[in-house]
Order: structure tokens, then sequence, then C-alpha cells
């Protein structure tokens, strides 16, 4: 479905986002994580691919796999690091071929385990590779006449590369007005974050969607490894004093961590998100326990049968 149809429903929408596997091991993980999650009817999966593009066809590979033998809509991501113009009008015209409705056009990633020269790339930003899309879709070569529903990032907590807030703003509005349908945010853990921004796009001019990207954390390495990744991710204190007092415990740690996401959920709900994006890191049991807990699936199948 196209983002605009998936968006129409008061009911705010729900999502997972994953990553392709790197190995036959992992690949089998990731299938079964995709069924366990398929029964709650997200309203669409995320696709990623590695910095650089370096799971690149993988990705394809799976999103292909996803539209044909299963029963969610999927979103591949596209990024603007080591692409070229040619390069991103194949990706289009494959995914088009499979139907896929909608992609999230993003900066992406610097690669670290290679040169990398960004002025070689034809899109220096995500308003690059935005416009791009857009004049794809008037081309007339997706079979949906909209073309694909586009998304681009958003960041409740700042973008890392533009301190001056102002100035971020201005380029947010920007690259949402060069083509963009709805907005996933990086993920945040303080939801008077999201609020602010929401409130501050709104006072931008800017009234597409906006979904909120969730994270449960799940272990003290996740948390580390989250802090080095999510580049000026904010841990509030109260999140980790929690965390600090069941460090030796994994499980209590688990629990803690779920608990936090799921209030930061029913909080969201009840300020009437537009969306919840969870990120999953391909395992299904903490997206599963914050679904059951807030009584998304009951809700989701017999809305799935009514169609």
């Amino acid at each position: 479905m196209h983002i605009d149809d998936i968006m129409q429903g008061g009911s705010p929408t729900f999502s997972f986002e994953f990553f392709p596997p790197k190995t036959r091991d992992a690949a089998e993980m990731l299938y079964k994580t995709i069924r366990d999650l398929e029964s709650y009817m997200p309203d669409f999966v995320s696709v990623t691919y590695g910095a650089g593009g370096s799971t690149r066809e993988l990705t394809h590979d799976l999103v292909e796999r996803i539209q044909h033998t299963t029963k969610l809509d999927p979103v591949p991501h596209l990024t603007c690091v080591c692409h070229n113009e040619e390069e991103i009008e194949t990706i289009l015209a494959r995914y088009a071929r499979s139907a896929i409705a909608n992609i999230l056009a993003l900066g992406g990633d610097r690669p670290t385990a290679m040169a990398y020269d960004k002025s070689r790339d034809s899109f220096q930003h995500a308003i690059d590779l935005v416009k791009f899309v857009r004049r794809f879709n008037e081309s007339g070569a997706h079979p949906d006449a909209r073309g694909f529903g586009i998304g681009v990032a958003g960041f409740p907590e700042g973008h890392p590369a533009t301190p001056n807030r102002l100035r971020e703003m201005d380029y947010f509005k920007a690259k949402v007005d060069a083509g963009a349908h709805y907005i996933v945010t990086q993920l945040f853990f303080d939801n008077r974050d999201f609020f602010d921004f929401r409130e501050r796009c709104a006072l931008a001019g800017v009234h597409i969607p906006i979904i909120a990207g969730i994270m449960p954390i799940t272990s003290i390495s996740g948390l580390k490894r989250m802090a080095e990744l999510a580049g000026g991710a904010r841990f509030p204190a109260k999140l980790l004093r929690a965390l600090n007092s069941c460090q030796d415990n994994p499980e209590t740690v688990r629990t803690v961590g779920i608990q936090y996401a799921l209030e930061q959920c029913h909080e969201l709900i009840a300020e009437r998100v537009r969306g919840i994006h969870f990120y999953t890191l391909n395992r299904s049991d903490a997206t599963r326990t914050i679904f059951d807990s807030l009584g998304i699936r009951r809700d989701r199948s017999a809305e799935a049968s009514s169609r």
C-alpha cells in the first residue's frame, strides 16, 4: 500500500525495521523473526543496508522476498553514500517492477572499512535523493500513478552534522518540500524530544505524518553499541539509573529496557502519535512483548481480517 493509503486511518501505524543478514545462519534467524512478527500485521516493515551499501544486494533480495512471499509491505532504504544516478535509477526500476510501494530516502552512514570520498557521490544530501525519486515518480515508470511514497529521516534530538538548530530546521523543511510524504525519526529515549520536534515541524510548516522510532534496550552491551552508532543519542538519567541498578542481571536489564520502551509507547499513543516504528535488531521477542502489552496484536488481527 502507498504510504498515503496506510496513513489514512485514525489509529497510529505500527512498523518494524530489519537489516539484511550476512550469513546463512543469520538469514534463517531473520526469516523466523519476520514470520514471528507477520502475525501482528504491521502496517509496513523497512529494510536497511550497511554503510556504503555493503549489504545492498542482500537488501534488494530481502525486500523482494518479503513482497512476494509474505503479507507484509516492505519499505527499502536508499542512501546517498557510494551511489550514482544510474545505480539509483536501476534500483528504483527494479522495485517498481516488483510493485514496491514506498521507500526511505536517507543520507546514509559513511563506510569505515574502505576509503571514502563523499565528493564522488552523485547525491551529496538526502534532499538530492528525494528530488531524484520524485523525478522517477513523474516519469510514470511506477505501476502506481503516484509513484513511490517517499519517506525521510527526522532527528528529534537534532541532526549530528548540523549544530545550528535553526539552520537544521530550514534544511529539514527543504528536504520535505522536495517531495517527501512521511517522516520516520531516529531512535530517542526522551519523549519530550519527539514532542518538541513535532511542534517545531508544525511551526516550520511541515505537516506530513511523523512516525516515532523506538528501540527497546535489551542488554548493557546493546546500550553501549547504541551510544556508538546513534551519534548524539541522549540517555535520560531515569533510564540509566534503572539499568545501572540491575546491570549484573541480564534478564532484569531486558525487562527494564522493554518496560521503559513500553512506557514511551503508551505516552506517544496518548499524545496522538501518527505511528511507531520499532528498530527490532532482527529479533522479535522484545517487540512482541511490547505489542502484547499494548494490546495491538488483537486489534491489528481484527483489522486485517476485515480488509
